[in-house]
């Protein structure tokens, strides 16, 4: 949901399957790439992975070629690179605000998740669905046997 005064936009969707990390950084991206011109951001979410992510861990991700202190490749690296992106054009502070606990927006916010949800849930079979789980747990597990195969 971006808002501009009085002016509100809210925007939504959603995929047959991924990650609640994926779709907060998805979230984040589609937003920041929604606004027309370089602005002034306070980005508000209830998300610890996405505010840590860019604001304490970038950084060293980054310095260490992707990889996290572990030597890990960092998830959901093909997101965070198009959030940095997508961020970059603007002045955004990130803010943590607690989920369900009666914040107007992001009561909004998880409302049109939820509708986002059920609205792929409506347009695809049971068997599509599984389908699309079957596929993304392969490429899942594909990207972490590679991260196996340059550690060892």
């Amino acid at each position: 949901m971006l808002t501009s005064g009085s002016n509100v936009r809210e925007l939504s969707g959603g995929v047959a399957a991924t990650t609640n990390n994926r779709m907060e950084l998805q979230a984040a991206i589609e937003a920041l790439a929604a606004l027309k011109q370089p602005c002034k951001v306070a980005f508000h979410t209830d998300s610890s992975y996405l505010r840590d992510g860019i604001t304490k861990w970038l950084h060293g991700w980054k310095r260490n070629g992707w990889r996290t202190q572990a030597k890990q490749s960092v998830k959901n690296e093909d997101l965070w690179r198009l959030l940095v992106a997508a961020a970059s054009a603007h002045q955004v502070n990130w803010h943590w605000v607690k989920g369900h606990a009666g914040d107007a927006g992001n009561e909004r916010c998880d409302a049109l998740a939820t509708a986002a949800i059920v609205a792929v849930k409506a347009s695809h079979s049971k068997q599509q669905l599984a389908e699309s789980l079957r596929e993304f747990n392969a490429k899942q597990k594909a990207a972490a046997n590679v991260d196996l195969l340059t550690l060892g």
